[in-house]
């Protein structure tokens, strides 16, 4: 079986650096199945993410599943292909607490060039704290920045 490559693999194999957003929400891959389109990621919500309440505050949790939908997406991809969020729609159902949170998506539809997908955030408990639909769509490399020059570190669980 060949490599996978594209932005997604070529960063899980440390061939490319992870953004630095996902370094910051504390990201790591548990699992991926590109032909089934799913992921199951893990977040770490420090306390720097919380409001005066001490909960994690919603643009963060916004911010997770995006960064679940989008790495579902991206592991389908090819090389030179990225597929930036076109709309993001969150319900938040619960507070969440400092912690690690569960990120899980698949990928709704895979189109030539938009795609949808649909993502969900649960505490340690298994608690859904959050879902998420989504929009995206496909462009080729003239959009993509070259990031082989920027470094963070790794994000393999």
């Amino acid at each position: 079986m060949a490599t996978p490559t594209g932005f997604f693999w070529d960063m899980m194999a440390g061939r490319t650096p992870a953004p630095a957003a996902a370094a910051t929400l504390g990201w790591k891959l548990r699992e991926v199945d590109p032909q089934e389109g799913t992921i199951e990621v893990e977040f770490e919500a420090s306390d720097r993410f919380t409001n005066p309440a001490g909960h994690v505050q919603g643009g963060f949790l916004a911010a997770m599943l995006d960064d679940t939908m989008g790495p579902a997406l991206a592991a389908t991809l090819g090389p030179g292909q990225f597929a930036p969020t076109l709309d993001l729609h969150v319900q938040f159902l619960r507070v969440a607490w400092p912690g690690t949170l569960i990120g899980k998506a698949t990928v709704v539809r895979r189109g030539k060039q938009v795609c949808h997908l649909r993502g969900e955030l649960t505490d340690s408990a298994g608690r859904v704290i959050a879902t998420a639909i989504a929009t995206a769509m496909v462009q080729r490399g003239e959009r993509v920045r070259d990031r082989s020059t920027v470094q963070t570190e790794t994000l393999i669980g």
